[in-house]
């Protein structure tokens, strides 16, 4: 599912209009984007967690020369899915 089939399945199960419910998918993307950017989590209780978990500083290899290089320390976004989700899933 891409996003706008997903547009429109919340359009759908909601009755909004399309472009409404693309209004509010944007929002909530934003909105998690930016508290992601904050250093919080955003919990929503029986879908999911989205976190932000640090990545350490690692030597890693060129695959085509063999060299050992530096890859620096980042900052990744994860998602850990909810009790509901994995047993809506199973």
């Amino acid at each position: 599912m891409n996003k706008s089939e997903l547009i429109e399945a919340i359009a759908a199960s909601a009755d909004l209009p399309k472009a409404a419910a693309g209004r509010a998918l944007d929002a909530m993307i934003n909105s998690v984007t930016t508290a992601l950017k904050d250093g919080e989590q955003v919990v929503l209780v029986g879908f999911g967690t989205f976190a932000v978990k640090e990545r350490a500083a690692r030597t890693g290899r060129n695959p085509q020369t063999g060299e050992p290089i530096e890859i620096a320390a980042a900052k990744i976004p994860s998602f850990k899915a909810g009790k509901a989700l994995k047993d809506a899933v199973n």
